[in-house]
């Protein structure tokens, strides 16, 4: 059931707080070639919001479109301390969150973002309308998102941007796999004159209360430099490139350490240390009267991130093997240190332009992402003081090719007109790991069977798990859009898709929606959809080795088409299936707009992650298909539905006052219901010595798909501007978000709590080219609740002091960040 207190809360959020989400209320079109970007002190445009996204019909507005589209300026995404792509969306987008997880390995510095509480791979990301390829990183840990690769949105720097397009539908038939909680389709900035550059400097400066104690920590410390020009080529052709820097300090939100004396916070739990370069081109070029049109636009991405793993604690009460083995290196123990760099790039190449009335655009796209890992500050515990302290650990590839063409024609329909769109589409896809240096993963001979094996913090990839895999796909679609009559718009989608892996499938989409008065509209959606299970999911594959009687043996994620993954029960994934229903209206009336979205999201063949499957019956049936070399393991399975129900509302209202100056006001909100209606039930496994059952998709798996994100989230913000003054205001309600035990008891989950985030932002333009922000996120340094020693059953939750906070939670646990941003435009 959907209940009434949040819809509460964004009255509140307008009529008492007086602030709105700038997400759907600064909205700017796509900038003239000549046109240089407004800055950011400047007062909002006017605005008009042209989409692009979820229709194949021109001139069509978000309050226009059949399927709720929410459209972000550029101004919006800089109005605020982050300059990070996915933090700046999930501050003012509702359905969008973006947990800031710590302490899970790659994930921590590729972290996913999520729309409408779905799993991050379910949401497909275009840029210019072209699909974006995702991260090679699968997230395999025990974070939001577990089992999923999706596309790391922060490789595309936020100055690149002239606004981002977020289509809140199931889209499967018109863009293809992955659309199934929507689309986020982001639109580069087109410019042949002017340009801008700005420096963003800021810190968090707040007092931490975790469950043993207070302390003030000042940390964080992040520097923004980015920058954009406008180029002209020839008389009518544009070159638009843009540029970041990103140099940002960890932060360190863990508990006091109680194990040893002196007491003191030994963790590193918190954001990672990053230093970022990222680049990106826009261009276009008419060929002469031709009426065609070359385009092109790329980037590239250099990001080199160090997270922290668990602290390894020599003497005290953990009695650590493997810190004492190492302790003439590490008297006092150590925290090894997990290294990231991610090399991502992407380039696109295309012609437009019309054919006997068609109009046609083709293009190719390649993007690829390369993460190569590396643990420091640790050792090979199984050589004690002869370890190194540093290792190669591997690499994961993922690469990308599309080519696709499109076409379009709109002709008259009786009193009306219809927009007929048909298009073809090549994917081919690739998959690579690649082992780490032998000491990263290997065991010293002799070793005793209570040390670990490899390097402490992060194993590396073992020769046996290195894999090249590719596939290939083949689509084609025909989307028609009519109105056949004043005031009604029909539209149909149909799409046909060919793997090389799994077969055919076929999604279809129905779109309606009818304008009664100029000032009032229903509009709603029927769908299917799908999600191909991605090469990561088929082919990833981590081990451990272990001592077992004396033999080393491996445990860890095999493919679920492995001779590991098939003993034990695995079979070839098969693509999630998906029905999407959503029903809503809009009215509209001078400047005020309000838009109501209901939706119903049904997935079956849902992919996940097993529960780990050991014990003397595993042994055995691994031993009678002959593999000896392996005692555990667990593999990716389908099996899981779900039914995910919610309402999204926008309100907004801007006003211009004259004296007092204009205001951009508005109110929106995201209340969300997710059900596993079915699970996979425990597997049975016989072998010759024996039958057991064990569980193979736990209580935590399942409470953390229904409430791993917030079930309900409020933003609003007020946007103010009067002269060289302007002012941002945003308060963001979040919902509590519970991160399960694994123990099985309600009693032993760890809850966020329901909290409010303020935001504030004061701007000053000195002179016409000169502009001066000062702000904070989180001006009352709100945390999670945070992690209690123990539950109410007496069970230890935070016996080591490693986490201060849930690393569910949706608005992280860092406090306040205070920053100033000088801009610069010419």
């Amino acid at each position: 059931m959907i209940t009434p207190r949040p819809l509460f809360a964004v009255a509140v959020s307008t009529l008492a707080l007086a602030v709105s989400t700038s997400a759907h209320a600064q909205v700017a079109p796509a900038a003239a070639p000549e046109a240089a970007s407004a800055s950011p002190a400047e007062a909002p445009a006017e605005p008009t919001d042209i989409v692009v996204t979820g229709t194949r019909t021109t001139g069509r507005s978000r309050l226009d479109s059949a399927a709720p589209v929410d459209v972000l300026s550029a101004a919006t995404l800089q109005r605020q301390g982050t300059t990070e792509l996915a933090s700046a969306l999930a501050a003012v987008v509702p359905s969008i969150d973006f947990p800031r997880s710590s302490a899970v390995d790659g994930t921590d510095s590729v972290r996913p973002a999520t729309l409408r509480g779905l799993s991050p791979d379910q949401t497909l990301v275009l840029i210019n309308g072209v699909r974006a390829h995702t991260s090679a990183l699968i997230n395999t840990n025990g974070s939001v998102g577990r089992g999923a690769a999706a596309v790391d949105l922060n490789t595309i720097p936020s100055v690149a941007l002239d606004r981002i397009e977020v289509l809140r539908d199931g889209a499967a038939a018109q863009y293809g796999s992955d659309a199934i909680a929507g689309v986020v389709n982001l639109r580069l900035r087109e410019a042949r004159s002017g340009g801008g550059a700005t420096v963003t400097y800021g810190q968090y400066i707040t007092d931490v209360t975790t469950a043993r104690g207070n302390r003030s920590e000042r940390d964080g410390e992040t520097v923004t430099v980015a920058g954009w020009q406008g180029i002209g080529l020839g008389t009518d052709g544009f070159l638009t490139v843009s540029g970041e820097y990103l140099d940002r300090n960890p932060t360190s939100r863990g508990d006091f350490d109680p194990r040893k004396t002196p007491i003191r916070v030994r963790s590193r739990f918190g954001d990672p240390d990053v230093q970022q370069y990222s680049g990106y081109i826009n261009a276009g070029k008419p060929l002469g009267d031709t009426g065609w049109t070359l385009y092109g636009f790329g980037g590239y991405q250099y990001r080199d991130s160090t997270s922290a793993a668990t602290p390894r604690i020599n003497g005290g009460t953990d009695n650590n093997a493997n810190a004492a083995a190492l302790a003439s290196l590490y008297p006092d123990g150590f925290t090894p240190l997990i290294n990231v760099v991610s090399n991502d790039l992407t380039a696109t190449g295309g012609i437009r332009g019309e054919l006997s009335g068609w109009k046609v655009d083709f293009n190719v796209s390649y993007g690829r992402n390369q993460l190569n890992f590396d643990t420091r500050n640790s050792g090979n515990s199984t050589y004690g003081a002869a370890s190194q302290t540093r290792f190669y650990d591997g690499k994961l590839t993922y690469d990308q090719l599309v080519g696709g063409i499109d076409v379009s024609r709109e002709q008259p329909l009786g009193e009306g007109t219809i927009n007929i769109a048909w298009g073809l589409e090549y994917r081919r896809e690739g998959f690579k790991i690649g082992a780490g240096e032998p000491t990263s993963y290997n065991r010293a001979p002799g070793a005793s069977s209570a040390l670990g094996s490899g390097a402490q913090g992060f194993p590396g990839f073992q020769p046996s798990n290195a894999v090249n895999e590719h596939r290939d796909n083949v689509s084609g679609y025909v989307d028609l859009e009519a109105k056949p009559i004043d005031g009604l718009t029909l539209g149909a989608a149909v799409r046909g898709e060919s793997y090389s892996d799994f077969g055919e499938t076929a999604t279809g989409k129905l779109t309606a929606r009818y304008d009664f008065t100029r000032w009032f509209a229903l509009r709603g959606t029927a769908s299917t959809g799908f999600r191909a299970p991605s090469l990561q999911q088929q082919f990833f594959t981590s081990t451990s080795s272990v001592l077992t009687n004396g033999n080393i043996v491996e445990t860890g994620l095999f493919p679920s088409t492995s001779l590991v993954g098939r003993a034990l029960g695995g079979q070839a994934l098969q693509p999630e299936r998906a029905r999407n229903l959503s029903a809503g209206f809009v009215i509209r009336s001078g400047g005020f707009d309000l838009s109501v979205d209901a939706y119903h999201i049904k997935i079956r063949d849902q992919i996940a992650l097993s529960e780990n499957l050991s014990g003397a019956v595993v042994i055995g049936r691994l031993r009678d298909e002959g593999i000896t070399a392996v005692t555990a393991g667990r593999y990716f399975l389908n099996g899981i539905r779900s039914t995910t129900k919610g309402i999204d509302v926008v309100a907004h209202y801007r006003k211009a006052t004259g004296g007092a100056g204009t205001f951009d006001l508005t109110a929106a909100t995201n209340i969300n219901d997710i059900k596993v209606t079915r699970a996979p039930a425990p597997a049975t496994i016989t072998s010759s010595t024996g039958t057991t059952t064990l569980p193979i998709f736990s209580r935590q798996r399942i409470v953390s798909f229904e409430q791993g994100t917030p079930r309900e989230k409020v933003v609003g913000t007020i946007d103010w501007s009067l002269d060289q003054l302007g002012a941002t205001a945003r308060a963001s309600y979040y919902g509590d978000v519970n991160q399960p035990s694994s123990t099985g008891f309600a009693a032993d989950d760890i809850h966020t709590g329901r909290h409010t985030i303020f935001d504030l932002e004061l701007r000053y333009k000195v002179m016409r080219t000169l502009n001066l922000a000062v702000g904070a996120n989180n001006v009352f340094d709100t945390y999670p609740d945070y992690v209690r020693v123990a539950s109410s059953r007496g069970t230890a939750l935070n016996s080591t002091g490693l986490v201060g906070f849930p690393y569910y939670s949706p608005f992280g646990f860092n406090g306040r960040y205070v920053y100033g941003r000088v801009g610069l435009n010419w």
